[in-house]
């Protein structure tokens, strides 16, 4: 009883309490002359003109002045050198198989060489399993175009990301005692 009168009472409660409110609408001509004065706090950029005339006058000293293709040239210089002092570099392929089966790997690698004869293979042991692995990627990307193809028929194949010996990369023999270092 006492729950049914409540539900009855609480939405007149509720309908009498928003007609209290007054709805007033403003003019809509109200802020027409309303005016703010943001000068103070904005920010100031020199004349583009100024700044062109500045930029076009070459430096004292006869220095050099380097356009921005010229600046990232040599930064892309100076990271390719920095990367062929590296052993190795990180990228990305395909492992088709990897399980502690030394016969199923055997067979694995057998049959992507039947079915994709094009496709560089590799098989490794890492103690205690066995890894049967397609190509070297740079990004993930070009992996996924051999990814779908293997998917087909090797449906547990997966990209992961590995790391490769630098091609061409010489490994600098240990100075001993009696050599000098050049």
């Amino acid at each position: 009883m006492k729950r049914s009168l409540l539900i009855l009472i609480f939405p007149v409660i509720l309908m009498s309490s928003c007609s209290l409110i007054k709805k007033t609408s403003a003019p809509t001509n109200e802020f027409e002359n309303y005016q703010e004065d943001l000068s103070g706090s904005r920010i100031i950029f020199p004349d583009l003109e100024e700044q062109a005339a500045k930029e076009e006058t070459a430096p004292k000293g006869g220095e050099k002045v380097l356009s921005a293709d010229d600046d990232l040239e040599i930064a892309l210089n100076n990271l390719k050198e920095a990367n062929k002092a590296e052993m190795y570099w990180s990228g990305y392929t395909v492992l088709v198989y990897s399980g502690v089966d030394r016969d199923l790997a055997f067979k694995t690698r057998n049959d992507l060489f039947t079915y994709f004869p094009d496709f560089k293979t590799d098989m490794q042991y890492q103690q205690p399993r066995y890894l049967v692995k397609v190509g070297k990627f740079v990004n993930r990307i070009e992996a996924l175009t051999y990814y779908h193809q293997l998917k087909e028929n090797f449906p547990s194949s997966r990209i992961i990301q590995d790391r490769f010996l630098r091609e061409g990369y010489v490994i600098p023999e240990p100075v001993t005692d009696g050599q000098q270092q050049n």
